[in-house]
């Protein structure tokens, strides 16, 4: 039986979305028993003395990889924070919320009372409700 190989020019052309989705592509293309070949580097190919090695070595920078853009994230969060902005969607103003809350004592839809205020039917699903307080430690069913 013939076995598969995919033949690429280079890994970067293989795929360009960065060190972890190209090792998991390489990697389930060795669980359908397809095997793989660089052209233009010779240490990639997965029949090669060496495969063990470059795999170990893609897992590691993808590992870094994800650290980077972790760490990257969150110092550009609290940069912003510290910047004086609010992080996530803003908030309505009372009167909206007011609004939005008779409206939909009225009766009217989360559709309708959306039309009227100018919001998302998801927004006047958020706000419809005002928030229950808890007056014992029972779990009311």
């Amino acid at each position: 039986m013939d076995s598969l190989l995919v033949l690429f020019w280079s890994l970067d052309r293989f795929s360009r979305e960065g060190a972890l989705p190209t090792l998991q592509y390489l990697n389930q293309l060795q669980g359908w028993g397809v095997g793989y070949k660089s052209l233009t580097e010779q240490y990639l190919d997965s029949v090669g003395l060496f495969q063990e090695a470059i795999i170990s070595i893609l897992a590691t920078l993808a590992k870094q990889e994800r650290v980077r853009l972790s760490e990257r994230t969150k110092a550009g969060m609290a940069r912003r924070r510290a910047e004086g902005l609010q992080m996530g969607p803003p908030t309505k103003n009372a009167a909206v919320i007011e609004r939005i809350r008779e409206l939909k004592q009225q009766g009217l839809s989360n559709y309708a009372v959306s039309k009227a205020v100018g919001v998302s039917a998801s927004t006047v699903a958020k706000y419809a409700v005002k928030p229950v307080q808890a007056t014992s430690g029972l779990n009311p069913l």
